[in-house]
């Protein structure tokens, strides 16, 4: 299925029956932000949908093409078309990775709602500790790749985990605390404070994590970490020293949600 975003405002679909095998129910939706993603999209797609698959439980995907100048939304409906499970967002103009994840999760209708990189820089594999964290009555479970008991099967090159320390020592000194790792591209929240965090959020870059969670902890929701493994992808299409000055911009105009 295919959806246009024509403003900023993405409505959250009409409530459904929530009861399991009832129509419209998914146990879980995963979405995945994409920009200039049509190489990468096939198999990240088919790993995150075969592994639903196993898992036994309703799922659905949703594709949010963020703007793309290549055939990342042409790669998006082939795959919309061999499989039901997966819908697609998307919208002329390139928006921010916080705009497109903001979109599919006030779309999302499963019980749960899963942000992951179109990398899978954290293997979607690692899902399974960040749903116990829910089970165990979190509201938000985040991937961390920066706990003691995390593996990092390829490490970021220095500049970048230079730059990243930087970001996480800055937020800290704007009053953002409590968290190793802001950034880790995959993070679970329940629907209903999914749709509660995400419907505030005004970051349209990178940055956006950081707002999330500060919506999360101001309205009051648990948040845990959760070690994960992790391997940095060559192709990231985060820029170093421009996106992170960005950055810093971005969590200078949250001051007021810490």
């Amino acid at each position: 299925m295919l959806v246009s975003l024509m403003s900023d405002v993405a409505r959250a679909p009409n409530p459904v029956d929530r009861r399991p095998g009832a129509p419209g129910f998914w146990a879980i939706s995963v979405v995945v932000p994409a920009y200039n993603e049509e190489n990468r999209l096939t198999p990240t797609i088919l790993r995150i949908h075969d592994y639903l698959r196993d898992a036994g439980e309703p799922f659905e995907i949703i594709v949010v093409d963020d703007g793309s100048r290549d055939g990342t939304l042409a790669v998006a409906r082939g795959l919309a078309d061999r499989l039901p499970e997966l819908r697609v967002l998307s919208y002329s103009e390139n928006r921010g990775k916080g705009f497109a994840v903001r979109a599919g999760a006030l779309q999302a209708r499963g019980e749960a709602v899963l942000f992951t990189d179109a990398d899978l820089s954290t293997p979607i594999e690692e899902l399974a500790g960040l749903q116990g964290a829910i089970e165990g009555g979190a509201q938000v479970a985040i991937a961390s790749r920066y706990l003691a008991l995390s593996h990092i099967d390829v490490r970021q090159p220095l500049s970048r985990r230079y730059l990243g320390r930087v970001f996480n020592l800055v937020i800290g000194l704007l009053g953002v605390r409590g968290f190793s790792d802001t950034q880790c591209g995959f993070k679970l929240f329940r629907l209903v404070e999914a749709r509660r965090i995400f419907s505030r959020l005004k970051t349209r870059g990178f940055a956006f994590d950081v707002e999330a969670l500060l919506w999360a902890r101001r309205l009051g929701y648990r948040i845990v970490e959760v070690p994960v493994r992790w391997a940095n992808s060559s192709n990231s299409r985060v820029r170093p020293l421009r996106d992170a000055s960005a950055m810093v911009l971005e969590v200078l105009k949250m001051k007021g949600l810490g």
